[in-house]
C-alpha cells in the first residue's frame, strides 16, 4: 500500500494549511520562473540566488552580481535581463552565479523553506523531478506560485502532470481535493495543452507585453535531467548535493 502523502497547494496564500516540515515542496511557476530556473541549470549556471524584493535585487546588483529581475513581466531597470527562459542562455549564465527576483516565483521559494526540502519543478524537468522525488521517499507538496496569491491554470495543470507521475509509481496516495482536481485537469488537457494555456490570464499578460514567445518552450516535457534544489538560501543542482 502507498504510504507517502501527496498534496497540491493551489496558491501561496493557502500554504499554511498544507505545510508539513517532513515534506519536500515542489515550487511550480510555469510561466515563467521555474521554467527559467530549470533552463538556467540546463545551460550551465553554477548557482541562482533567489531574492524576494526588488530592492534586495538592486543591492545585489550594486555588489557586482549579474541580476535577472522583473515585476509584472517587465524587466527592472537595473537588471541585466528579465524572466524569459530564453534569457538564461549559455552566453548569459554558464558558470555564473545569478541573482533572481520575480513577481511570484522567488517569493514562493522562500515561503516553502521551513519544510524538509524545496525543489524546482517544471514541464521541462518533469521526468527527472519525478524520479528524484520517488527516490527520496518523503511526503510531497506541490506548491503553485499562482499570480499574486491567486489560482492560475498553468501551474495547476503542471501540478496534475507531476501528480500523475508520482501516483503511478504506487508509492504515493492522496486524499487532497486539489491534487485530484489538478490530476483531472491534466488528464483532460494533456493531449491539447496549448489550447488550455491559451485560455490563461498569464498568457494574455505576456502577449500584451510581447513576452509570449517562450510559451511553447515552457510546455515541452523533459528538456533537462537536472533538479534544482533550494538550499542555504541558494539554488543549486541536485548533482551538487
Amino acid at each position: 500500500m502507498p504510504n507517502l502523502t501527496l498534496e497540491v497547494c493551489l496558491s501561496p496564500a493557502l500554504f499554511d494549511y498544507h505545510k508539513n516540515e517532513d515534506a519536500i515542496v515542489v515550487v511550480v511557476d510555469i510561466l515563467r520562473a521555474t521554467s527559467s530556473i530549470c533552463n538556467a541549470f540546463a545551460n550551465g549556471v553554477d548557482t541562482i540566488i533567489p531574492v524576494e524584493s526588488s530592492e534586495m535585487a538592486r543591492q545585489m546588483k550594486e555588489k557586482g552580481y549579474t541580476v535577472a529581475a522583473e515585476r509584472n513581466g517587465y524587466k527592472l531597470d537595473f537588471a541585466d535581463f528579465g524572466n524569459s527562459p530564453f534569457n538564461f542562455s549559455k552566453e548569459n549564465v554558464e558558470g555564473k552565479t545569478i541573482v533572481y527576483s520575480t513577481t511570484n516565483g522567488t517569493r514562493t521559494i522562500h515561503l516553502a523553506a521551513s519544510c524538509f526540502q524545496v525543489v524546482i519543478g517544471s514541464f521541462i524537468n518533469n521526468k527527472a523531478l519525478s524520479n528524484y522525488l520517488i527516490a527520496q521517499q518523503k511526503p510531497v507538496i506541490i506548491l503553485c506560485a499562482g499570480w499574486k496569491n491567486k489560482f492560475n491554470i498553468e501551474d495547476s495543470v503542471y501540478a496534475g502532470c507531476l501528480a500523475e507521475s508520482l501516483l503511478d509509481s504506487g508509492l504515493y496516495s492522496s486524499n487532497c481535493d486539489s491534487a485530484i482536481a489538478t490530476l483531472d485537469m491534466w488528464k483532460q488537457w494533456k493531449n491539447n495543452l496549448r489550447e488550455l494555456i491559451d485560455k490563461c490570464a498569464q498568457r494574455y499578460r505576456l502577449q500584451e507585453k510581447g513576452l509570449d514567445d517562450c510559451i511553447d518552450f515552457c510546455l515541452k516535457l523533459d528538456q533537462t535531467d537536472i533538479v534544482p534544489i533550494f538550499k542555504n538560501d541558494v539554488i543549486i543542482s541536485h548533482l551538487k548535493q
